[in-house]
């Protein structure tokens, strides 16, 4: 690989970077006291891929470790946002379940950026941000593949 190229897939991932980062901020801005882009990703992974998964399974998908996890679903299950059930496969390890209050504060979060949102949509174009999103797509499955 050429520097140049190298390079430009630096900087790409570099303004990735930037922007989880700067997206973390407003998202935590604008959630309630006390709670975290964590806490909201954990709720956001259980609607978006599937609940019921164990905190083992969780720890790996986030990539972080399994005690960084079990802090963050503890303050969900206290929240009552996720409730932790027996694992029906082997009765002695837990599974991660959203409740109802869970999925309205999903709901609510996403809602609550709407006024961001259009503000992006109306800088941006909502068109262009659909153009990136295959390729966003494609990179990040990649990636998922890669780690494994």
């Amino acid at each position: 690989m050429r520097d140049e190229e190298a390079g430009l897939i630096f900087r790409f991932f570099n303004e990735v970077g930037i922007i989880e980062q700067l997206s973390r901020t407003m998202l935590e801005a604008r959630l309630p006291h006390g709670f975290l882009a964590s806490h909201f990703t954990v709720l956001n992974h259980l609607t978006r891929v599937k609940d019921g998964q164990t905190p083992l399974a969780m720890a790996r998908a986030f990539q972080v470790p399994k005690t960084t996890l079990t802090h963050t679903l503890a303050g969900l299950e206290k929240a009552e946002l996720i409730e932790m059930r027996a694992n029906p496969a082997d009765g002695r390890s837990k599974c991660v379940w959203l409740t109802e209050a869970g999925k309205a504060f999903r709901q609510d979060a996403i809602s609550g950026l709407t006024s961001d949102m259009a503000g992006i949509a109306e800088q941006i174009g909502v068109e262009r941000m659909a153009d990136a999103l295959p390729l966003l797509t494609d990179i990040r499955t990649y990636l998922d593949k890669a780690r494994d």
